[in-house]
């Protein structure tokens, strides 16, 4: 089920010179596409597109199940509901507090550098390609949470829902007993059939990523990169500053085999940058967090939760980018106005996939609770893959070291 160490580490290389090959050649399409209609740019880049496209559908075809799997064995195998009430309370104390800090590293950030203040960008009012969303309501968000059909939530991967039916599933499975047994045998075999499909389908990773990134250089070019460099440097300076803090505190915990786990993540997180996309990534990371040494049950109990209730880049970003807009719009918003925005976030990021580009959603919705124009969203529009490439990788970082410190917590870290 696990591949050796060789064959790992020519993916890594192949994925890294798909990278590099993908920027090239993108680089060579946007001079040679320039001027040209956008009908004809469109149909010279799809193929490209799709290389990325269908490795994400073979993706979100396996990311279901297996966090439908994996959860209902890892709840399933702590033998009662104390023993999940302890490490469900261990893991969302973190996710909470690491919530809060990068939203929190966001807004201090963004108003630090004023990056919105000084930024000439002609934005119309209802500028085409703008996001447009209304507050999310209570009940919106609810619904958002419980699912009517397992079955449906599924087919629309929306993980959070497949989360809940699998944590309640997992209970009722630990709380019969011994007839439990065959259930947990059952799912757990059908994890590992679907653990090896993610081996053969990671054997495409390297066509995905030089896909994906021949596609964003060929559409935005590297100009885009000098128009808007002063925005990402401070976001991907943000981005180190987060993932400084939290590897600090995995030290704490772990000492010198910080080193060890970045190593042991480096394929997976490649993945998530290359393709803008943490979920991308996550069946590769629950095979390499394993072989780090973390238990398999917490691996399989937190790390999914981890992808409903963990984006620590996605959650920075949704600050930095909401505070943002406001500053081009010349909107001041006060200090107790910016700490209500936190914990709109807080509680309307939580559940969003791990897949391109949803930040944009949550960020059109706070706009929209704060009366602030949501035409300034096309101000994102254009480097938000760029972005989305960050704060991907960002996220698998914080849910691998949230799982490696409950194991820790739970000493069941090998």
């Amino acid at each position: 089920m696990i591949t050796g160490s060789n064959k790992s580490n020519r993916l890594t290389l192949y994925i890294l010179l798909a990278m590099v090959a993908g920027v090239a050649l993108g680089f060579v399409l946007n001079k040679n596409l320039a001027g040209q209609p956008a009908a004809a740019q469109a149909k010279v880049l799809e193929p490209f597109s799709l290389l990325a496209d269908i490795f994400l559908r073979l993706i979100k075809m396996i990311v279901a199940p297996l966090v439908f799997t994996t959860l209902v064995v890892g709840v399933a195998r702590q033998g009662s509901v104390q023993t999940v009430g302890r490490i469900g309370g261990k893991t969302l104390l973190w996710f909470l507090g690491g919530s809060f800090l990068s939203l929190f590293l966001g807004m201090v950030l963004v108003n630090f550098f004023q990056p919105g203040a000084g930024l000439h960008v002609a934005v119309a009012n209802g500028a085409p390609g703008t996001t447009t969303a209304a507050s999310l309501s209570l009940k919106e968000f609810v619904s958002h949470i419980f699912p009517t059909s397992i079955f449906d939530a599924m087919a629309r991967n929306e993980i959070l829902q497949v989360v809940v039916f699998s944590l309640f599933f997992g209970v009722a499975t630990a709380a019969i007993g011994e007839k439990g047994q065959v259930v947990i045998e059952a799912m757990d075999a059908i994890a590992h059939v679907i653990l090896k499909m993610t081996g053969y389908v990671m054997n495409f990773a390297p066509v995905a990523v030089f896909g994906a990134m021949a596609n964003i250089i060929a559409k935005q070019g590297l100009d885009i990169l000098s128009t808007y460099s002063k925005f990402i440097g401070e976001f991907y300076l943000g981005l180190l500053l987060l993932m400084a803090i939290l590897l600090t505190v995995l030290f704490l915990f772990i000492r010198n085999r910080v080193m060890v786990m970045l190593r042991h993540i480096k394929e997976p997180l490649l993945i998530a940058f290359s393709t803008s996309s943490s979920e991308a990534a996550f069946p590769k990371l629950m095979l390499e967090l394993e072989r780090f040494g973390c238990d398999e049950k917490v691996v399989s109990f937190v790390l999914p939760l981890g992808y409903s209730f963990n984006l620590d880049g996605s959650m920075m970003y949704m600050s930095f980018a909401s505070i943002f807009i406001a500053q081009f719009y010349g909107i001041h918003l006060d200090t107790g106005t910016q700490i209500s925005m936190l914990l709109v976030l807080m509680i309307t990021s939580k559940g969003i996939a791990g897949v391109p580009r949803t930040s944009l959603v949550v960020i059109a919705g706070t706009l929209a609770t704060f009366k602030i124009p949501e035409a300034g969203m096309a101000l994102l529009l254009g480097i938000d893959p760029l972005l989305d490439m960050g704060r991907s990788a960002m996220n698998l970082i914080g849910n691998s070291v949230a799982t490696v410190i409950v194991s820790k917590w739970e000493s069941a870290l090998k």
